[in-house]
């Protein structure tokens, strides 16, 4: 006699979809090599790979209701696991490097970059979750803060997918075309780094938009994107805490305020913690590497996840307002960023 499906041991009934979307990770790893070799780097990288296979997949095929359980683990679970893990990639040193007004002007352009390009989202129709996903890709770290924010404010993989493919396209436009814009403005060095590490998504893109203005701007692009990059956790218990506004019932009342636990996500509060165990140097430097490799691993798995889920009808409808919100949100981002480097005589 079969044994019901909710009466399994945890690991059998999550094992389909699990080997479901490491069979996608594994093909958007391999299409990256294939990417490097035959052109230098990987334009598209696993992560965006992952989400394009896994939803190619779900257009052409249905999975089977066995591979849910698998499914939904691998895009929550592991994606939380994976944002707990990225908090031993940061540390207070980093803040010291840059002093206290490159600090400051950072996070201001980041927490002004998202109030803009969530008012511009919302002028263009989008709802607020997407608004929002849009917005803090935009101003933080592309993906990966698409990726980290979207449990915190309950997005689904709908929304998600539509803000990663569009913004993952435009990383490349931005790659591509940011250092004739820093030869256009006459921008020395140091200027033209700090504008690639406010603007660029991925620090890997960061590195290659910087590289063709020399050694120093690569140098400033990383530490000024690294900084970004260090918004991501303070960006999101803030959006734990306005996350209920989002909630409505059917009758368009706004949702209780939920728990603690809920408003401050446990994955906030274990990147918050690992970054504070490794700015007090009790991390050892040998597991900061392997660290850092399995929360990339865990979240290209956790993308080909939200790829399996997608319905690309709402893609989609979608995509020209978000096409729309994402380039002219970037666009402000430039803008503030223009004036915070200008405001500083960064030189």
């Amino acid at each position: 006699m079969t044994q019901p499906a909710e009466t399994r041991p945890v690991l059998f009934r999550l094992a389909p979809g699990l080997a479901l979307c490491l069979a996608v990770t594994g093909a958007a790893y391999a299409l990256q090599k294939v990417e490097e070799a035959l052109l230098g780097r990987a334009w598209l990288e696993a992560l965006v790979l992952a989400i394009l296979l896994g939803t190619a997949a779900r257009t052409l095929w249905t999975p089977r209701r066995s591979y849910l359980p698998g499914i939904a683990f691998s895009a929550k679970v592991l994606l939380e696991a994976a944002v707990v893990l990225l908090g031993l990639s940061v540390s207070a040193a980093t803040l010291l490097a840059v002093g206290p007004w490159m600090l400051l002007g950072i996070a201001g352009v980041v927490v002004t970059a998202i109030a803009a390009s969530f008012g511009i989202g919302r002028l263009l129709g989008l709802p607020p979750r997407m608004a929002l996903l849009v917005a803090c890709g935009n101003s933080i770290c592309g993906n990966s803060a698409i990726a980290a924010v979207a449990p915190v404010i309950g997005a689904d993989g709908d929304d998600v997918a539509a803000s990663i493919g569009f913004t993952a396209v435009l990383g490349v436009v931005v790659v591509l075309g940011l250092p004739l814009l820093g030869i256009a403005l006459h921008l020395d060095g140091l200027q033209y780094g700090a504008l690639a590490g406010l603007t660029v998504y991925a620090v890997p893109q960061v590195l290659a938009a910087a590289a063709p203005l020399g050694a120093a701007a690569i140098q400033m692009g990383t530490l000024v994107k690294l900084v970004r990059v260090l918004m991501l956790g303070p960006v999101c218990v803030m959006l734990s805490l306005l996350a209920p506004r989002l909630n409505h019932d059917a009758a368009g009342d706004v949702a209780k305020r939920p728990a603690l636990h809920h408003l401050v996500p446990w994955f906030i509060l274990g990147f918050l913690a690992l970054t504070a165990v490794r700015s007090l140097g009790l991390v050892p430097a040998a597991l900061l590497a392997p660290a850092g490799d399995t929360a990339s691993v865990l979240t290209v798995v956790s993308m080909a996840a939200l790829g399996l889920g997608v319905d690309m009808r709402s893609v989609a409808n979608a995509g020209g307002r978000v096409t729309a919100a994402v380039v002219l949100s970037l666009a402000v981002l430039g803008g503030i960023s223009l004036g915070l480097i200008h405001m500083l005589h960064i030189a």
